[in-house]
């Protein structure tokens, strides 16, 4: 780590990412204080490492003798509490910028894409921690196996999510990159399909002389980014479940236990994989996790190992409490795509029950650049509620409501929910006994899981 003089102040410390940070500095004893505008596991995590945590943005925030202040990009230009560091002379990084001042000196596995970002960065820590190479790790999401999203690591590796949003992975130079997929998304943001793509031709470029490039091309869009990039500087890898990659999952077997598959590598079958976490998307992600850990020098029989006691991230299929013979699980999916993989491992993981769906929009934007996917995605749902949007940084845009969009789906039947007692209520009148409700979406719809089961008891 370059040499960070405390004390450090973190614009958005509440964030995935941010309290990540937090929690890095803190084990490494630097003094850190924070705000955001409300309290949450999160903080009260870090508030427990010695962090001092304010709730609401002002500029007495910012404590006297601030070294340094990190922002999330979310933030705005205004915010009180930049002006103020602008105002003292303190030197400012994005959350980005700080986190590859954090990882100087390790060997970088960066893994990005539009889904599956999380649950592949977490497992690939998993296999690392489990083969004691005690690796750093800064992942978008709360591993169930690690007990969080952030250590610091005695070892030379470090795992990071690599995020796209506002161009976030730019600031990276990973040994080995992970592309999972490149669907458009953050249109708020890049504008166009072509700028988001033309961002993850940009990562690549980032991965260093000799590095390796893992792209799924069962995907059109990672495959166009490893094509685009075809660069003799750099070690293309394709991984994948359909026609020929250089590494694949074949035999692929699915069953109440979870999955298993044969793994190959240049057509030769190396080992057998056993995983509890259902899903096609979820073997492809195993298959990447195995190939950067081989990469690594983890051999096979620990890849496998540690495979097979896999629980996940939290909020990736994650059950939530069974209560009045109906089971409550809870995800993070927030793109159609995620949607569409969600409600497919649930009919495959619960084939004799109904499942209904308890959806909360996450922003107006999204909602709207993928309006026509959103009337789309909800097949095999015996019934959806659709929640009030989770606004994040955003004003409503006309037309583009969660409720006009609960009026606008089609092939089932789909009902608009004001709050969460309100869509607690809905599911319990939907549901009935063998029924499986999942909540979905990246806000704070999870709250509606445990409102469920109190009705339901």
């Amino acid at each position: 780590m370059t040499d960070i003089r405390g004390p450090v102040h973190l614009i958005g410390i509440g964030g995935i990412h941010m309290s990540a940070i937090g929690q890095l500095l803190r084990e490494q004893g630097v003094a850190v204080s924070g705000s955001d505008l409300r309290p949450s596991s999160l903080t009260e995590k870090l508030i427990v490492l010695g962090a001092t945590v304010a709730y609401g943005h002002a500029a007495e925030n910012v404590p006297a003798g601030t070294a340094l202040v990190v922002t999330t990009a979310a933030a705005a230009d205004d915010n009180p509490e930049l002006a103020e560091a602008r105002r003292r002379g303190i030197p400012i990084l994005l959350r980005a910028e700080m986190v590859a001042k954090l990882m100087e000196g390790k060997r970088v596995v960066a893994v990005s894409g539009a889904h599956g970002k999380t649950t592949t960065s977490s497992l690939i820590a998993h296999i690392l921690v489990s083969a004691g190479k005690d690796p750093m790790y800064l992942l978008g999401g709360e591993s169930l196996d690690l007990g969080g999203h952030a250590s610091w690591g005695k070892g030379d590796i470090c795992v990071v999510e690599a995020d796209e949003y506002k161009r976030a992975f730019h600031e990276y130079a990973p040994d080995i990159a992970v592309i999972t997929n490149v669907e458009p998304d953050h249109l708020d943001y890049y504008g166009t399909a072509e700028a988001y793509q033309q961002a993850f031709v940009e990562f690549g470029k980032k991965v260093k002389e000799g590095g390796v490039l893992l792209a799924c091309t069962d995907d059109p869009g990672a495959r166009t980014v490893s094509d685009i990039l075809g660069d003799d500087a750099l070690r293309h890898e394709s991984y994948g479940m359909d026609g020929v990659r250089y590494w694949m999952a074949k035999d692929v077997r699915m069953s109440d236990r979870g999955v298993d598959f044969t793994v190959t590598r240049g057509g030769t079958p190396i080992g057998q994989l056993h995983a509890a976490v259902p899903g096609e998307h979820f073997v492809r992600n195993a298959l990447a996790a195995t190939a950067v850990c081989l990469h690594l020098g983890v051999e096979f029989a620990a890849v496998a190992a540690a495979v097979a006691t896999f629980r996940g991230a939290r909020r990736r299929f994650e059950r939530t409490g069974e209560a009045g013979g109906v089971l409550v699980m809870d995800d993070y999916a927030h793109h159609p795509t995620e949607v569409k993989a969600t409600i497919a491992a649930a009919i495959r993981a619960f084939p004799e029950r109904r499942v209904i769906g308890v959806y909360q929009p996450h922003t107006y934007s999204r909602i709207s650049y993928l309006w026509d996917e959103w009337l789309t995605c909800w097949d095999g749902l015996a019934a959806l509620v659709v929640l009030e949007t989770y606004a994040a940084r955003e004003a409503p845009l006309p037309g583009r409501s969660a409720a006009d969009l609960a009026a606008a789906i089609t092939g089932v039947e789909a009902i608009y929910a004001t709050d969460f007692d309100d869509a607690a209520a809905k599911a319990r009148g939907l549901a009935r006994p063998g029924d499986v409700v999942f909540t979905i979406g990246a806000g704070d719809v999870v709250e509606v899981g445990p409102k469920l089961l109190e009705l339901l008891r």
